[in-house]
């Protein structure tokens, strides 16, 4: 028997080796045929987008040739408020506005690389448009991220894997703003997943600051900063999770609004990670003023949307809070603490504050609490509550964006090896070595629990301290100016200063107040940071040749009182202007 099996061993090892060759080409194959199909995916999508591009041109070239007297110029110059009361008039027509509108985003969209495809349906629901010239939004046509829910059209958030499965129906802010008489007309672009600031995917590709071609638009609303910043669209819906609103509206040069999450209905709208409670995603209205924001809202929040989505509460958008003068108690601060801003960002909230104070308002100096606390253990923990896992595995399927390489390269360390180098730093860079044992999320359900917890009563204490403090609103610095390429996914520690208000679920807003300046530049040769590590040497890199660029501020409001912190907005908007002239 012995001397059977020993000479029955070479065939066993051959047929073993032979079984891992096997196994090994079917993976490889598998592997192969993988990458071809997410290649045919990416090819067809772009083609999609290219011939809905092309039809839109060949449609706005027919209507220019048949209306030589159209003057898209004077109707790209009005304000929101003003086309809306010319379109309710009949001193304007839809037609006329739309392919302005049109033909302005298929220009800007060139330059800037900022659209994902037209709405062809927009030329049907235009041709349908009711005349009796019911909505606050008759006859605008608006612009939205490419996750919101449109019937028919992807909504992929850059993931290849979500390609080529349609929306079988519009989301709720869609189907409200055509109630109200709005016209989608194209989706905008993204970072891959969602979960970063930039604005490229392997799918569309990058998309373009407006003011500089050297810099990124920001995200992940970015194709919509663009996009509204160079003019192609008049009002633009996107969403807003760490930032993703008022960062590319920062970087742009725009309006953008974060509304307390549970405002706005969010069905229908594609996130990267679904589920996740720690930090809350919001949609919200993007645009060039302040006024248009209001006016979205009031639109969006009507009987419609709320009969639509129960689950939200029907508070329609209080008009006396937004039109009210009353003098503000302002709370203030420059530096949060966790991330030293840029000279400009920081020279904005200070000359935005005097401006406030000469106004008549009174500004009370303002410290978020234990900040490095929420950063790491609340913000960073919570939105990768599972380690990351989710957010990698909708990456699976294709290539990762370059963009997108360096924030995703930690993730996919081992929890053991993340702990280890946490430990390893921890005596040179606290900041650092604290955010990547984050990454390793919870752990267990019971620990999720205690998270959820956590954030609560910071929640709490938050609104102790502004009670504290005796303030109705809270003005702070706002990311930017808008950074170089391939910095936003290695310095996630800034989003302290934006994701602080999805944890919170604070309404805020971004408004741009300034550009920056000779002094500026100058200024930020100097800069070292609140830790002086490598993170604070990388934000110096990313923000470096802005002279010129918008830089914002950002207000802030307690939960459910969004209407205040848009009129605070407002007031920014106003005393900036004011001293202007």
């Amino acid at each position: 028997m012995k001397y059977a099996v020993q000479g029955a061993e070479p065939g066993i090892w051959t047929l073993a080796i032979a079984a891992c060759g096997v196994g090994a080409l079917i993976l490889l194959v598998r592997r192969i045929g993988g990458r071809q199909q997410a290649k045919n995916r990416i090819a067809r999508a772009r083609k999609r987008r290219d011939e809905s591009l092309q039809r839109a041109e060949q449609t706005v070239r027919q209507y220019r040739d048949s209306h030589p007297s159209m003057d898209p110029s004077l109707i790209l110059s009005l304000s929101l408020a003003e086309l809306t009361e010319q379109l309710q008039e009949g001193s304007l027509s839809p037609e006329d506005v739309f392919y302005s509108y049109m033909e302005k985003a298929l220009d800007v969209d060139k330059k800037l690389n900022c659209c994902t495809g037209v709405l062809l349906e927009s030329l049907d629901q235009l041709k349908a448009l009711d005349s009796s010239k019911k909505g606050l939004l008759y006859g605008v046509p608006v612009s939205i991220k490419e996750n919101f829910g449109y019937k028919n059209h992807d909504s992929s958030c850059g993931l290849i894997k979500r390609l080529e499965q349609p929306a079988k129906a519009d989301c709720v802010i869609v189907e409200v703003l055509k109630r109200q008489g709005a016209i989608p007309f194209v989706k905008t672009n993204i970072p891959q997943g969602l979960l970063n600031y930039d604005c490229s995917n392997p799918i569309y590709g990058q998309s373009l600051n407006p003011h500089n071609l050297q810099k990124t638009s920001g995200g992940s609303s970015g194709g919509e900063g663009g996009l509204i910043g160079r003019g192609g669209s008049i009002l633009g819906v996107g969403t807003d999770i760490g930032g993703s609103i008022r960062i590319p509206s920062s970087f742009c040069g725009i309006c953008g609004f974060k509304a307390t999450s549970g405002r706005l209905s969010s069905r229908g709208i594609s996130a990267g990670c679904s589920g996740q409670k720690s930090v809350l995603a919001s949609p919200g209205p993007m645009a060039k003023d302040v006024d248009s924001l209001a006016l979205c809202m009031q639109a969006l929040l009507c009987d419609h949307m709320f009969s639509l989505d129960p689950t939200l509460p029907p508070l329609p958008f209080n008009m006396k809070v937004y039109q009210s003068s009353r003098s503000l108690r302002i709370g203030y601060y420059v530096n949060d603490g966790f991330t030293q801003p840029s000279p400009s960002m920081a020279r904005a909230v200070r000359e935005v504050k005097v401006l406030l104070e000469r106004a008549g308002h009174t500004l009370v100096p303002y410290s978020p609490p234990r900040i490095k606390y929420a950063t790491i253990e609340l913000m960073i923990k919570g939105i990768l509550a599972d380690g990351a896992t989710t957010m990698l595995g909708n990456l699976k399927g294709g290539p990762v964006d370059p963009t997108l390489a360096s924030q995703i390269l930690p993730y996919c360390l081992p929890h053991v090896v993340k702990k280890f180098l946490s430990v390893l730093i921890k005596p040179l860079f606290p900041r650092i070595s604290g955010t990547l044992y984050a990454l390793c999320g919870v752990g267990s359900i019971s620990n999720l629990w205690q998270q959820h917890n956590s954030v609560e009563e910071y929640i709490h204490e938050t609104i102790e301290e502004w009670r504290r403090c005796n303030i109705d609103v809270l003005l702070c610095p706002m990311i930017g100016p808008a950074y170089n390429f391939f910095y936003c996914g290695k310095l996630t520690c800034v989003l302290s200063y934006t994701m602080l208000y999805n944890l919170l679920n604070f309404p805020a807003g971004a408004v741009p107040v300034s550009t920056v300046t000779a002094e500026d530049e100058e200024e930020l040769k100097h800069y070292k940071g609140n830790y002086q590590d490598l993170w604070d040497k990388l934000f110096k890199q990313a923000v470096a040749g802005g002279e010129g660029l918008p830089v914002a501020v950002q207000c802030v409001a307690l939960p459910w009182q969004d209407e205040l912190c848009l009129r605070f907005m407002k007031e920014v908007e106003q005393v900036v202007k004011q001293k202007k002239k």
